[in-house]
Parts: structure tokens; C-alpha cells; sequence
């Protein structure tokens, strides 16, 4: 076994020498073919630069007669072009010159002929401004008429407005006009006690008929208020952005408001007499919807006080609603009598029919006859078929000789 490695050791040993060996060959190689690279590469790098040099000097050589030829072309063009400037500006000087001096003639002819022109037509134009002038001075004098005239309304307006007796009344008027135009004269009454033993009157209630009786009405109180100062302030106080006065102002229209529907509540309010509920009408649509903007106003009013704030809008469409409740009413209080009217035109109805049976037997009775008498008619016809036929003129005299013999 001792031998054994000793031979392998021997044989790896001259292993390596051989490997050592055969390196230092390749590296000997690998260094000749380097230098030999780097003498081709060299050689090579000196022939492309000479090469480049030679072309750079023919291409310099090149440029340099193209620049040479391209400067004579340039100067020669330069001093073409010195000439042609030369004589195209000693041809527009003329021409200007000759311009100038029509222009010139022209001028003077414009601008007599424009002042001759400005002359009448001025004159022309101011009298026609002056006549305009005159025309709307006059117009404006009748606008100030008009305009005095409307101020004077505006104030009359005005001294309604802030009247608190006439405004109140104008605000009946309107009140009375809706009523006027929705319901019937009988429907309506004006300046009613409707509460019972009372003396304070109501400025229009409406007659809902009871259901019970025919003669019973139950009165509905319509009372028209118009708090028009205190709205003002709230819009006043809206226009400032003032939000402590806008509180204050809106705080004092709802208490105004409430004051009324009170007031509504207490006098005119007095049921089976009346309805459980009043109207209070506000006369403008702003006013109406500010106290629908109120939160909950509406609703308290309606709840505590049973009465219903309403605006122009909302009360015609109540008073609508209203027509057709009576309509509907009327209907039925009559239903009895179309009931009673509906029988007697049922037994009525059964006589006819009872006639018409009869008039159809007559009718078919006469029928027959008519075509029996047909049938006879036609056999009569048969059997004459063989008497000789007169002509119309003797068969006339023979007939009516007949007559005179039997008379």
C-alpha cells in the first residue's frame, strides 16, 4: 500500500511539473501574440492617420476654392444688388414726388368739397337736432307730468299704506273681491255676530250648511289683518344685515301675528254656532310667506288658537275647495227627491211600455189587413186580365158619369 502511494505521489508530482511547463508556454504565447496585436494595431492607427490627413488636406484644398469662387459670386451679387437699390430708390423718389403732389391736388380739392358738404350738412343736422331736442323737451315735460302725477298716486298709496283704518280696509276689499269671485252672494255674509250673545262682528263668514237640517248654517269667520309696519321693519331690518334687529323685528311680527289669530279666536270662534276654526287672510304673498318662513308659527297658530293663516293664493284655492264641498252637499240633501223623481219616471216608464205593446198589436193588426187586402187586390188583377183596357180619357168619363148616375 506504501508503494502504491508513493507511485501516485510520483506521478502527481510529475504532473504538476508538466502542467508548469505547459503554462509557462501559454503564457510565453499568449505574450507574443500581444505584442504582435498591438504592433498590427499600431501600424494600422498610422495608416488610417495618414489617410486622414491626406483627406483633410484635399478637403481643406476643396473648401478653400469653393470659398474663394463663393466670395467672387457674393461680391459680384453685391454689386448687382448696390446698383438695382440705386436705381429702384431714385425710382420711388420720383414717384413719390409726383405722388405728393397729386395727393396734394387732391386734398385741396377734398377739402373743399368737404367743407362745402360739412357747411350744409350741419346746418341740415342741427336743425334736425334742434327739432329733436325741441320734440323730447317736450316729451320730457309730459313725463314730468306724468312722473308728478304718478308721485302724487304713489303718495296716495302711501297714505293707504300707513293709515292703519284704511289699510285695514283695503285689505277687506281684497278679501271680498276673492269671496265675490268664488262663491255666490248666498254663501257669504258681511259684519256677522257669530258668537252667541256677542256684539263684536266678523268682516266676512261664510254659510256652511248643516248636514242635519236644511235651514241650520254653521258660520265660518274670515277676518282680514294687515300688520304692514311691522313687516316693513323686518324687511328694513333684512336690507341692513342687521341680525340682532332681524331678530327683534321678526320676533315682533310673529307676536303681532299671534295677537290677531287671538284676538280671531276669542271673538268670532263660538262652535256649534260656528266651525272650530277662523281664517286669518294676510292681503300680500310676501307677508303670507314670511310667516311661513317663521318656524312653526303656522303650526302653533293652527294647533292652540284653530285658526289657518292664509294669503291671496292659499284662499282662493280654500274658497274653491269650499264650492265644491257645497256642491257636493246640495247633492246630496237633494239625493231623496232624484230618488223619488227616478220612481215616478220608473212607473211612468212602465205605462209606456205598456202603450207601446199595444200601438205594436194595432200596428200589426193594420198589417195584416193591408196584406190581406193586397192579396184580394192582386186576385181581382188576375181575373180583369182578360176585360179590354179604355184609354185614360174614356175610362175619366165613364167614371165620373158612373158617379153622377149613382148620385
Amino acid at each position: 500500500m506504501e508503494n502504491r502511494l508513493q507511485y501516485l505521489d510520483k506521478n502527481l508530482q510529475n504532473q504538476s511539473s508538466a502542467l508548469l511547463q505547459e503554462i509557462a508556454r501559454n503564457r510565453e504565447e499568449t505574450s507574443n501574440n500581444a505584442r504582435l496585436t498591438r504592433e498590427e494595431q499600431n501600424q494600422s492607427l498610422q495608416r488610417f492617420n495618414d489617410s486622414v490627413l491626406v483627406q483633410m488636406a484635399e478637403i481643406s484644398k476643396l473648401q478653400r476654392n469653393q470659398l474663394d469662387i463663393f466670395s467672387g459670386q457674393m461680391n459680384h451679387l453685391t454689386q448687382t444688388t448696390e446698383q438695382k437699390v440705386e436705381l429702384l430708390r431714385k425710382t420711388v423718389e420720383n414717384q413719390l414726388q409726383h405722388l405728393q403732389q397729386d395727393n396734394a391736388q387732391k386734398l385741396e380739392q377734398m377739402r373743399i368739397t368737404v367743407d362745402e358738404k360739412l357747411t350744409s350738412t350741419l346746418e341740415q343736422r342741427l336743425g334736425e337736432s334742434f327739432k329733436l331736442v325741441s320734440e323730447r323737451l317736450e316729451m320730457v315735460y309730459k313725463g314730468l307730468g306724468e312722473m308728478q302725477t304718478l308721485a302724487s298716486g304713489v303718495g296716495d298709496l302711501k297714505k293707504v299704506l300707513t293709515n292703519v283704518k284704511t289699510r285695514g280696509i283695503w285689505g277687506e276689499v281684497e278679501l271680498g273681491n276673492l269671496l265675490e269671485q268664488v262663491l255666490t252672494p248666498e254663501q257669504y255674509a258681511l259684519n256677522v255676530a257669530t258668537k252667541h250673545g256677542s256684539n263684536d262682528r266678523v268682516e266676512f263668514a261664510i254659510r256652511i250648511p248643516a248636514k242635519d237640517s236644511n235651514d241650520s248654517i254653521v258660520w265660518l269667520p274670515i277676518d282680514a289683518k294687515f300688520p304692514l309696519e311691522d313687516y316693513e321693519r323686518l324687511i328694513d331690518a333684512q336690507d341692513q344685515a342687521d341680525l340682532p334687529l332681524i331678530e327683534e323685528t321678526g320676533k315682533a311680527l310673529e307676536n303681532r301675528i299671534k295677537a290677531e289669530a287671538k284676538s280671531i279666536h276669542t271673538k268670532y270662534i263660538d262652535p256649534p254656532y260656528t266651525t272650530d276654526f277662523g281664517i286669518l287672510f294676510l292681503p300680500i304673498e310676501g307677508l303670507y310667506a314670511e310667516v311661513l318662513r317663521r318656524p312653526g308659527l303656522f303650526d302653533q297658530i293652527q294647533r292652540d288658537l284653530k285658526v289657518i293663516i292664509t294669503g291671496p293664493t292659499t284662499l282662493a284655492a280654500l274658497l274653491n275647495s269650499l264650492q265644491m264641498g257645497f256642491r257636493t252637499l246640495a247633492i246630496e240633501k237633494h239625493s231623496s227627491e232624484v230618488w223619488n223623481l227616478l220612481g215616478a219616471v220608473k212607473t211612468e216608464f212602465g205605462k209606456f211600455v205598456e202603450i207601446l205593446e199595444k200601438t205594436q198589436k194595432k200596428l200589426q193588426e193594420a198589417s195584416n189587413s193591408i196584406e190581406t187586402a193586397a192579396k184580394k187586390s192582386r186576385t181581382i188583377q188576375r181575373k180583369l186580365k182578360t176585360v179590354q183596357t179604355l184609354p185614360n180619357e174614356e175610362s175619366v168619363l165613364l167614371l165620373e158619369s158612373a158617379s153622377d148616375t149613382k148620385e
